[in-house]
């Protein structure tokens, strides 16, 4: 992990930052996939993978009227369910991860999706940032979702020099304050769609410009 200790100055600068995206994206909490039930949330997360929010719920929105329970994705055909999601990729993976999940779930622990950071990355498809998404959604738990826009951008704007999710999660863990976790994973996801992209990042627009490491 990164030495996260940092100057007063870089401090301020942190701290014009959140209070920038705190502006700018409101401080709501609001999740980018469609879901009624934790297990769905769980299952949406593990198809989003490489593949685009949209596109997942393009998925999910017939899915989850065919799989109405996780005992019906439990005993689901794998080839069957392969071809519900094949426009997610990696549809084989997902298809087996996602009935083996469900099968723990409803054999262990009552089709229940608990609030326990090593039983869910114990479930099958299911790594820190899946966990992570269900804790923050579901029970509120103040975590940090490390996906390609918060990887991405938390480099440019210097939080981090890392480019393993793990170790970038707890550089962000011990520089951001705790009750800033979950809103920075949704305003930096926001940002990183909007503007600052992987390619052609739209700097001259974009409301960090003055404290971004990136265009500094």
């Amino acid at each position: 992990m990164t030495d996260i200790r940092i100057s007063k100055k870089e401090r301020e600068r942190m701290e014009r930052i959140l209070e920038a995206l705190n502006k700018e994206y409101s401080e709501e909490y609001h999740c980018f996939l469609n879901y009624e039930t934790p297990w769905q949330l769980l299952i949406a997360t593990i198809l989003s993978a490489q593949c685009t929010d949209n596109r997942v719920n393009i998925v999910t929105k017939d899915l989850f009227l065919k799989y109405k329970s996780l005992k019906d994705f439990a005993h689901a055909e794998q080839e069957e369910l392969e071809k519900d999601i094949h426009s997610t990729g990696f549809y084989k993976n997902k298809s087996k991860n996602i009935i083996a999940c469900a099968k723990q779930l409803v054999e262990k622990y009552n089709g229940e999706v608990l609030n326990d950071l090593e039983v869910l990355t114990n479930l099958p498809g299911v790594g820190r940032k899946t966990a992570n998404v269900i804790r923050g959604n579901i029970y509120h738990e103040p975590c940090i979702v490390v996906d390609t826009h918060v990887k991405r951008i938390s480099n440019r704007l210097g939080f981090t020099k890392e480019e393993d999710p793990v170790k970038i999660e707890f550089d962000l863990m011990c520089l951001l304050p705790k009750e800033q976790w979950i809103l920075y994973n949704i305003q930096i996801i926001t940002l990183g769609r909007s503007i600052c992209m992987a390619r052609s990042p739209k700097c001259k627009d974009c409301f960090l410009r003055n404290d971004c490491n990136f265009t500094m």
